[in-house]
């Protein structure tokens, strides 16, 4: 996210694209359900607990921490060799186990190989590097980029004997509830490119348009498109419910205090669904 005069300069789109091997499908777009105003998720600081999953409180700027597993980096691959990661993703809940989620402008416009690093940190790959050998967006973002679907599903290739990255990494759940997503409280997760390790904050979200949500946090800068929104954190497990992912308005934002994501609903649903019908 937020790097629309570099990117200009160098003539790439945002999101630090890397380019990718991919297959990407055309669906048929659906109207998305607009959000409204809710409560879900109120209690859940009460809930994360002391050595829980890191931040147990609403607070002003992204903090760097050690990560999680079901959350990593997006990188570039050559030749078995990775360049700087540029944007974040996270595994979700498929059939085969082998789906993530991202934004759409992340792995748009490119052509070279790209791996996923689940839970990376301090130059670690505590759980493997996973082709992405597939990409899912909508038919509106493929013909004209609409904010309003910048979401992607990826496949990952398997791990050598043939596990999935779900059994290695667990995954998280996703929610395709519009009206519940705003004034929900969730934890977002981001890889900053010119960090090693990922920064976590919590804070609620509010209704930016019938379409998009807001999430006010420091320190989320170049990189931490496609950072999942988690709700309904458990504190044992960190696993929760994805409901948006950074991008969307201004792919994301073009202030590292003030991210946008698009408000899940039945564009979102249909893809997922698709996605792991395919996978």
């Amino acid at each position: 996210m937020r790097l629309a005069a570099r990117l200009a300069a160098s003539g790439r789109t945002h999101g630090r694209l890397i380019s990718i091997l991919a297959a990407v499908a055309v669906f048929v777009t659906l109207s998305l359900a607009p959000a409204r105003s809710g409560a879900a998720g109120d209690t859940w600081p009460a809930r994360l607990g002391a050595g829980g999953i890191g931040v147990a409180r609403v607070s002003g700027n992204g903090q760097p921490f050690d990560g999680i597993a079901t959350v990593g980096a997006l990188f570039g691959e050559s030749s078995g060799k990775l360049s700087s990661h540029f944007c974040t993703a996270s595994v979700v809940d498929s059939p085969h186990g082998d789906l993530a989620i991202t934004a759409a402008h992340c792995v748009t416009g490119t052509s070279r190989q790209m791996v996923f690093v689940p839970g990376y940190a301090n130059g670690t790959e505590p759980y493997g590097v996973w082709q992405v050998t597939r990409v899912y967006t909508d038919a509106a973002w493929q013909s004209a980029q609409d904010p309003d679907d910048d979401v992607a599903f990826l496949q990952l290739s398997g791990a050598p004997g043939g596990a999935p990255v779900e059994a290695v990494t667990g995954a998280e759940h996703v929610a395709t509830d519009a009206d519940a997503a705003a004034g929900g409280l969730v934890r977002v997760i981001g890889y900053p490119d010119t960090a090693d390790q990922p920064v976590s904050c919590v804070n609620w979200t509010k209704l930016f348009s019938p379409t998009q949500l807001e999430f006010d946090c420091g320190g989320y800068t170049d990189g931490t498109s496609g950072g999942p929104f988690l709700a309904n954190v458990p504190a044992s497990s960190g696993q929760g419910t994805v409901i948006g992912v950074i991008g969307g308005y201004e792919q994301g934002g073009d202030l590292p205090q003030v991210s946008y994501s698009v408000a899940f609903g039945a564009v979102v649903a249909a893809l997922y669904l698709t996605a792991k019908a395919a996978s």
